[in-house]
């Protein structure tokens, strides 16, 4: 296990309990640090132990409120940097800005790409992330990255209640979520289907033609993340509708922008299973939200890394 001399795990404030769980796994304590924000909203933060030579874990979703928490993990790093830190890792569980990962339109941003820029320069050494939006976001850096997935755990919940085989049907909210779905039906061992889903206009999809068979199956949707769950929500109905005996949803990341709640109360998922890389506010806990935690991915991650082992074990 890991050299308790030569590892510091720190927080940011956007998933605290997440970070401390991570630590619990590895037997460390968090570090300590001061974060405070100034009446006008600037950020400070003060490293309230040595971290000179020590190789330093940095724990922070870039979640609602985005450009705050993302601030705030810059000037940690620049913090961590200026304390001599030996490697400043830092462990992203939901990256922010990811769905702006190329120009679609004339004179748009590449805003992921920026977001990549940043956190190199400020002297981040490696990027621990999970399911991004985008798999070609990797190159973007030009640091190591550390790609983690859900999926693992999203089947083996899947699969411990029973559901795989011919009964069940994988379902892919749109035509680029065919290889995600694919992996969690080999997973299962059941087939896939696929919504084909018009979007006119950002966070409002139509659902247009289902390719494959639901009937008296239990769907289950997988997607990287729920924002407005405009897309799963009218996916679950149209399959609720052709005849799916249950309809389940699974992501990695639960972004839920209102009205994502209102709207997961009122359709026909039974169940809606996400991962802890983004903290939910009280608010946003209903009874058909499952949460799976991704401590043990992380504490693993971090355990691998530190000892030079390979990390491609944990995708399994």
């Amino acid at each position: 296990m890991i050299n308790f001399n030569n590892v510091k795990i720190f927080s940011g404030n956007s998933n605290l309990e997440l970070a401390k769980r991570i630590a619990e796994k590895l037997g460390l304590q968090l570090g300590k640090a001061e974060i405070q924000r100034f009446k006008d909203g600037e950020v400070y933060i003060e490293i309230e132990e040595t971290v000179r030579g020590r190789d330093v874990f940095v724990v922070q979703s870039t979640s609602e409120p985005v450009n705050e928490n993302l601030m705030e993990l810059l000037i940690f790093v620049d913090a961590l940097k200026r304390a001599s830190a030996k490697t400043i890792n830092v462990i992203i569980p939901y990256y922010g800005y990811a769905r702006q990962d190329r120009k679609s339109k004339p004179r748009e941003p590449i805003t992921s790409k920026l977001v990549a820029n940043l956190l190199t320069t400020a002297g981040v050494n490696r990027v621990i992330t999970m399911d991004l939006h985008a798999d070609q976001i990797q190159g973007f850096f030009d640091i190591p990255v550390d790609h983690m997935q859900g999926l693992p755990l999203m089947a083996k919940y899947f699969k411990d209640k029973g559901f795989y085989g011919d009964d069940v049907v994988v379902v892919s909210p749109d035509v680029g979520g065919v290889k995600r779905a694919r992996k969690l039906a080999e997973k299962l061992d059941c087939k896939i289907a696929i919504i084909d889903k018009r979007r006119p206009k950002p966070n409002i999809a139509e659902v247009m033609n289902l390719i494959g068979e639901v009937e008296g199956k239990i769907a289950i949707f997988i997607d990287d993340m729920i924002d407005t769950a405009g897309t799963i929500t009218n996916g679950a109905d149209a399959i609720a509708a052709r005849g799916a005996k249950e309809v389940y949803a699974c992501c990695s990341h639960a972004v839920f922008s209102d009205p994502a709640i209102e709207r997961l109360e009122k359709s026909a998922l039974k169940e809606v299973v996400v991962t802890d890389s983004i903290a939910l506010p009280e608010r946003k806990k209903i009874d058909k939200v499952k949460v799976i935690s991704v401590d043990a991915v992380f504490a693993d991650a971090i355990d691998r890394i530190t000892n030079n082992k390979s990390v491609s074990e944990l995708f399994e």
